[in-house]
């Protein structure tokens, strides 16, 4: 059974949280407890499970992890006007060797996708990310991976996996799920040329950190597309997280980071999200609540998803077709909620998982931008992927 290695929440934090005012998130949960076992996962939408792992990180760090005061600060909050059913399954214990916690939990993570439930996974070291993708390994489709990173980690893939290097395994282990990977917030000087020019070659997305905080609804179309995102907590500002990675001076703020977690909860298509990179330190409160905060807004997102289906082009969507040079770019606009995508074209018996991919989320700036003949690059790169 997928969820028997899952360690109930502690009941020192469930009497400190039943003192709680009764309208605060925690007295709407579902939560695994000693006294009350497993909640049953066919009565949940979202469920919270953190991992005490983090052998995949390169610097000798502290390996305990206590997510205590994470799922307080979480539970303290009130809950937004949701129907979305909500529960904590507790805690996944790092197995004998770091391949046995990745097999537990991309078996958990396979469970809850088969199950309609968005697993949130808050964890140590973010090769546990790789655990997620391979939770996709026999559904029939390609991933796409969008990583709210300052570092590409790509790595050596030739050496045994990493926080580094996890998607450098991703991109050459078989089988090969891997659509797209996009990196959000990434700085240059944390990343080699030989890295930025390998991301360039793949034709993945990269947008840099300054082009994001100037517009942070840029990220919106990203995770309209992506299958898992992974947010390493080092994105953000150290004074932020009380210097949880003091290293980081540059990064995205609190509020940021929020708008990141609900534009990724609204997104149709994401199945898992994950925050890695949690460290115990003595500022510990300043990061929990923030962590509380960016669960309770993924939440929030989810709870407004619109669940758009783009199979039914005709009636609930505009199209625009505009001529770019040799090109017809074929746009549609959403009657319901204004979103935009483009059509990249398919052809058929290249990989036949990636009919899902077809329509590309967009912007109205990628519309008007097109009209004035300039071809998205992201579609550009979409539609040479297709191609190979």
């Amino acid at each position: 059974m997928a969820f028997e290695n899952l360690l109930p929440v502690s009941d020192a934090l469930l009497a400190q949280a039943g003192l709680f005012n009764e309208q605060r998130l925690f007295n709407q949960l579902k939560i695994h407890s000693r006294e009350s076992g497993l909640p049953e996962l066919n009565e949940l939408d979202v469920v919270l499970i953190g991992v005490r792992e983090r052998r995949g990180a390169v610097e000798e760090l502290e390996d305990y992890l206590d997510f205590s005061a994470v799922r307080k600060a979480f539970y303290k909050l009130f809950p937004g006007n949701w129907h979305t059913r909500v529960g904590d399954l507790g805690d996944l214990e790092a197995g004998d060797q770091l391949s046995d916690t990745y097999f537990a939990l991309k078996e958990l993570v396979n469970s809850c996708v088969k199950n309609d439930v968005i697993p949130i996974i808050l964890g140590g070291s973010q090769d546990l990310t790789y655990a997620l993708y391979r939770a996709f390994d026999d559904l029939d489709q390609m991933v796409n991976l969008v990583s709210v990173d300052s570092r590409f980690d790509l790595g050596n893939s030739s050496l045994p996996i990493t926080h580094e290097s996890y998607v450098g395994k991703i991109i050459v282990e078989q089988p090969y799920n891997l659509f797209n990977y996009s990196n959000l917030g990434y700085q240059t000087f944390f990343n080699s040329q030989e890295e930025i020019d390998l991301m360039e070659k793949l034709y993945f997305d990269a947008f840099r950190l300054g082009n994001l905080t100037s517009d942070i609804s840029r990220i919106e179309p990203v995770m309209r597309d992506a299958d898992i995102v992974s947010f390493d907590l080092s994105a953000i500002q150290a004074d932020v997280l009380g210097f949880m990675h003091p290293e980081h001076s540059n990064g995205f703020n609190g509020r940021e980071s929020c708008a990141i977690a609900r534009y990724a909860g609204l997104s149709d298509r994401v199945r898992v999200f994950g925050i890695f990179e949690y460290l115990i330190t003595k500022e510990a409160s300043v990061s929990a609540s923030l962590l509380g905060q960016m669960i309770w807004y993924f939440i929030e997102g989810v709870n407004y998803r619109m669940n758009e289906s783009l199979s039914n082009r005709d009636e609930d969507f505009l199209h625009y077709n505009v001529p770019v040079d040799d090109e017809m770019l074929s746009f549609y606009k959403s009657r319901r909620s204004d979103r935009w995508w483009i059509e990249i074209p398919f052809l058929e018996g290249v990989n036949t998982k990636l009919k899902r991919h077809t329509l590309l989320p967009c912007t109205e700036e990628d519309y008007v931008n097109a009209c004035n003949q300039e071809i998205p690059e992201r579609w550009y790169k979409a539609k040479l992927k297709n191609e190979i």
